[in-house]
């Protein structure tokens, strides 16, 4: 009797502790529409839905996949993979632009399906473990992603490597305390490409930066990110997002594979420009703000 007792006391309690995942809804409509996956150049595929972008990079020792969008986009990921002639099972790492929602909804699940093991900026591993919840602005909205624990912590130009490929993580905070891009190098025939995978520095909040108190160098982040940003150099560059890299523009479905779409370093540094100066005006109207 004492152990059912016992037992019973467990259950509830784990109930009672139990967490419920509510993913934001009313989302825009291509964050959760599939799209045709394609090769980018090399070892580099889109497999994403029609704006959240995913990449699968294939190497000799298995895969790894950036991004999982939101928690429907599992399906999607997954055919795409399988559209494009390789194993789902065969992803070895995961990793992530930013712990947001919109590209973290399937990480826990693609995590336990594949056994992959995951590689986080961190200072978002807080996010990762909370499913969201301690985000300085997204945690108004509880956990919005199945809480899930990374396998390892990077550092600024820390190092992901699997077989051929070596991933390098840049530690480009502000859109979340760790968000990341990542510069990978490739070769597709005779020639080698330097790929930017790159992660907007966007602002999400209405309030003032010295308002966000669960975040207090948000303002200096972004500052040093702008900065970082400028500097890099690179052949082809994607984002987080396909409308930020004018995907739809460049490319129509079925489309021939042809990397030079993807050579606009001027739309990045114009794109980059003018997050800039949303951050500089916002700045500004901060400090005249009552």
């Amino acid at each position: 009797m004492k152990r059912i007792f016992f037992l019973l006391l467990i259950i509830t309690s784990f109930l009672s502790n139990a967490q419920t995942v509510t993913e934001p809804k009313n989302n825009p409509a291509e964050w959760s529409q599939s799209y045709e996956p394609f090769k980018i150049v090399g070892n580099l595929y889109y497999v994403g839905t029609y704006d959240l972008a995913s990449y699968l990079i294939v190497t000799n020792k298995g895969n790894i996949l950036i991004n999982t969008g939101l928690k429907d986009s599992l399906p999607v990921i997954k055919n795409n993979i399988k559209k494009l002639g390789f194993n789902y099972n065969d992803i070895k790492i995961l990793t992530l632009t930013q712990a947001h929602f919109d590209h973290m909804g399937a990480m826990a699940e693609i995590k336990k399906e594949t056994g992959a093991k995951l590689y986080v900026d961190e200072k978002d591993a807080a996010e990762l473990k909370s499913g969201g919840k301690s985000d300085y602005e997204m945690g108004k909205y509880g956990i919005t992603f199945q809480p899930v624990n990374p396998d390892f912590l990077l550092k600024n130009n820390d190092k992901i490597k699997l077989g051929n490929t070596v991933l390098t993580l840049l530690h480009h905070p502000g859109h979340t305390k760790g968000s990341c891009s990542f510069i990978l190098e490739t070769k597709d025939g005779n020639k080698n490409y330097k790929i930017l995978i790159a992660n907007l520095p966007s602002i999400i909040i209405d309030k003032k930066f010295s308002e966000v108190k669960t975040y207090q160098s948000i303002q200096k982040d972004y500052a040093y990110t702008f900065e970082a940003m400028k500097k890099m150099n690179f052949d082809l560059w994607v984002a987080s997002h396909a409308s930020q890299f004018d995907l739809h523009k460049k490319r129509k479905e079925g489309d021939a594979y042809n990397p030079k779409l993807f050579m606009d370093k001027e739309n990045y540094f114009k794109k980059l420009k003018d997050l800039e100066n949303d951050y500089l005006e916002k700045v500004k109207e901060d400090s005249v703000k009552k």
